[in-house]
């Protein structure tokens, strides 16, 4: 056995490889060296198992790959021809081009992220943004953290740490993630309460259940699932008086935070911040990266001294959006407030296309891949838990098996490995890509990459 470390190609033997050389031209020598001592370290432990004692060129070959891996851009742009416009594996909202720019902007210089221009003082990160989330919902204040489940996190820990907050037993959920509503309660510091049943709750349950030790009654929009059947469910007006009545605040975590009616869209209706500020919710949270179409944020907008009750909490800072996210969310919001949202966020740019425009973009597919592809009718969903059960009606392009000798799997994973990279979904043995999620600047490149991992 120790004749066969001695086999082990050299450190300085593996660095003089061609192929680390060029890695040395990249990175800092160092780096190189550890990764080919951590490379020769994983061969010896791979020796000791039985195994053959790898060549020079085997070494270098495998620390020129890490070396290609840690050095290439991340994220990869890649094109989402699934149809699920909300898709949370690859970054759900596309940004809008000014939001873009906006982000851009922040971070390529300095700005008056935290100055007061006029008064030339130390100002807030926060007031832009919350105030054009009171005009688009009439809240009386608003708060922008780093995502919806910090928003929450915050609310509770803010209004009801150490107390008592009521929730639906039929709304203790699981939010995404593997994060739990108990468990963000537990975290905050609050005290679980729930009432009614899984499926069937009531306003007098809720009033029952209220102590002198009750902070808040906590409403969790089922955004990401349903209960059908035998079910009841007190509205948010009931659910308003029951706490203006008792005086404890009504918080509503809305999940999406849609500022447009979905129902125009031929989707079912999901609440909005506006309707829930106009019912007395007391704070309403919401994530930027859904159905409001803008960057990863957690938005809470409701009464003021309780806004500023979480502004003040230690927690604050922590949850703090950058200034990137926040000059994206800024831009994104101003689409809403000029009426312009249908046309420059991307996602209602999805939700509102035609199927005549779908339907002539897919045969336009189809005509340019050739034999084998062909068009069809079918869905596309809006995802990360929006809306479930909800489709919109599309048309795809689907490739069969005459054009498939590796089988639907085997396209899907030439396409998704190609250059750019395509997703699709596959479904009854056939690849389906679907326009909706395709912007139309983006379609001779999804032909073209088809096109290759069919030849």
């Amino acid at each position: 056995m120790t004749s066969r470390y001695r086999d082990l190609p050299s450190v300085d033997k593996v660095l003089a490889h061609p192929a680390v050389a060029r890695l040395l031209e990249r990175y800092v020598r160092d780096v190189v060296v550890n990764a080919v001592r951590t490379r020769l370290q994983d061969a010896r432990q791979a020796v000791s198992s039985g195994e053959q004692v790898p060549t020079v060129d085997q070494v270098a070959g495998a620390v020129a790959d890490q070396g290609h891996r840690l050095g290439s851009p991340w994220p990869t742009t890649l094109i989402n021809a699934t149809g699920v416009i909300l898709h949370t594996n690859l970054g759900r909202a596309p940004l809008s081009a000014a939001s873009v720019r906006a982000a851009a902007e922040a971070a390529t210089g300095y700005s008056d992220l935290e100055l007061d221009l006029e008064q030339g003082r130390r100002g807030s990160r926060y007031d832009a943004v919350a105030a054009l989330l009171q005009q688009l919902t009439g809240a009386e204040a608003a708060l922008a953290v780093n995502n919806n489940a910090g928003a929450m996190l915050l609310g509770l820990a803010a209004v009801a740490q150490g107390r008592e907050v009521i929730v639906s037993r039929g709304e203790s959920a699981e939010i995404g993630g593997g994060f739990r509503i108990p468990d963000v309660l537990v975290q905050s510091g609050a005290r679980l309460v729930e009432v009614g049943t899984v499926n069937r709750t009531y306003a007098h349950d809720y009033a029952q259940a209220i102590t002198p030790d009750t902070a808040a009654i906590l409403v969790v929009h089922r955004s990401n699932f349903q209960v059908v059947g035998f079910t009841a469910q007190p509205s948010l007006s009931e659910l308003a008086t029951v706490a203006v009545e008792r005086g404890v605040p009504l918080l509503h975590d809305l999940g999406s935070g849609a500022l447009l009616d979905t129902a125009a869209y031929h989707l079912g209706h999901e609440p909005t911040p506006q309707e829930s500020i106009a019912t007395g919710v007391a704070l309403a949270f919401f994530s930027g990266d859904k159905l409001l179409g803008g960057p990863q944020a957690g938005i809470v907008v409701g009464k003021n001294d309780l806004v500023q009750r979480l502004a003040r909490h230690p927690l604050t800072r922590a949850l703090r959006a950058d200034k990137m996210t926040l000059a994206a969310l800024h831009a994104t919001l101003l689409h809403y407030l000029k009426g312009e949202a249908e046309d420059q966020v991307p996602i209602w740019r999805m939700i509102a296309a035609t199927a005549e425009e779908l339907e002539g973009r897919a045969r336009s597919w189809a005509d340019q891949v050739g034999t084998g592809a062909e068009v069809a009718q079918g869905e596309s969903t809006l995802g990360a838990g929006s809306l479930p059960g909800n489709v919109l009606p599309t048309w795809l392009l689907r490739v069969g098996s005459s054009r498939l000798a590796d089988g639907p799997e085997g396209l899907a994973r030439s396409l998704r490995l190609g250059s750019p990279p395509v997703m699709v979904r596959i479904e009854d043995g056939h690849v389906l890509l679907d326009p909706r999620t395709v912007p139309p600047d983006e379609d001779a490149s999804l032909v073209e990459a088809v096109r290759q991992a069919l030849a």
